[in-house]
């Protein structure tokens, strides 16, 4: 059963909240690389968290030690998005030549006097999931360039967002007008289309649960949501001068 947005206190939106005192891009960069040590040593313990923190994987609540963290993974690359306005990060893991293979998207919130890790939501994808080939994931995001944006062209959160959200909107409504980029690169699962990311775009599918973290120094959005309703799903954007430049997606296909 998926776990609801009240239930986890999510907010579905990611353009309003007010930045956190101290939440600096510093900040979460450090506990991003934090989280990552704590998975390569599997010691969730090693985590700064709030008394209250609620888990999930795959979209279950789950204790932090029954979970992919408590699990030492051999992590062969990773990247961050850093929101400073939810004090949030996104990481994303690529272990290729862990046994098994895996490729986990997480989404760490911040909050508290201590700014304490108050949410984490991780998607973990192995064998058997859709198009999953932790290999080709990590030769194509090791070749593709996420630079930092220079400011003066960098978009709005909103303007990111937005981004985001037509391209989950297309596959419930085909009139949907998508900044479609060119060239644009799609990583889905280990598959990767280039130079065009509107093809195979299944329709009359509802994307729900949407919940966001945006970092405008790299242009970036990546959404957790509920694929068609029910399956746990990342996707995250690179948007470059208004338009879609990569797409990675990770989709637990085991449940």
């Amino acid at each position: 059963m998926l776990v609801s947005l009240v239930a986890l206190g999510l907010a579905p939106l990611a353009l309003a909240a007010p930045a956190a005192e101290g939440c600096t891009r510093a900040f979460l960069q450090a506990q991003a690389e934090k989280y990552v040590a704590a998975q390569v040593a599997g010691k969730p313990a090693d985590l700064t968290t709030n008394a209250t923190v609620v888990y999930t994987q795959d979209f279950k609540t789950t204790a932090l030690s029954a979970g992919i963290l408590a699990k030492p993974v051999k992590v062969d690359f990773h990247r961050s998005l850093l929101d400073t306005t939810q004090c949030a990060a996104y990481v994303e893991v690529v272990a290729a030549g862990n046994t098994p293979p895996y490729v986990i998207g997480t989404q760490l919130r911040f909050g508290g006097a201590e700014l304490g890790l108050g949410q984490i939501e991780t998607l973990v994808t192995t064998t058997g999931d859709w198009f999953f080939n932790a290999a080709n994931t990590l030769k194509y995001s090791k070749e593709e360039a996420w630079t930092e944006i220079p400011e003066a062209q960098r978009a709005t959160r909103a303007a990111i967002q937005a981004a985001g959200d037509a391209y989950m909107d297309i596959f419930g409504d085909k009139t949907v007008k998508v900044p479609w980029g060119k060239p644009c690169a799609r990583l889905e699962g280990g598959t990767y289309m280039q130079p065009d990311c509107n093809v195979g775009v299944p329709s009359g599918l509802k994307m729900t649960n949407r919940r966001y973290v945006v970092d405008e120094v790299l242009g970036a959005v990546d959404i957790f949501l509920a694929f068609a309703g029910t399956i746990p799903d990342s996707h995250l954007f690179r948007v470059e001068g208004g338009t879609i430049r990569f797409v990675h997606t990770i989709t637990v296909m085991k449940q």
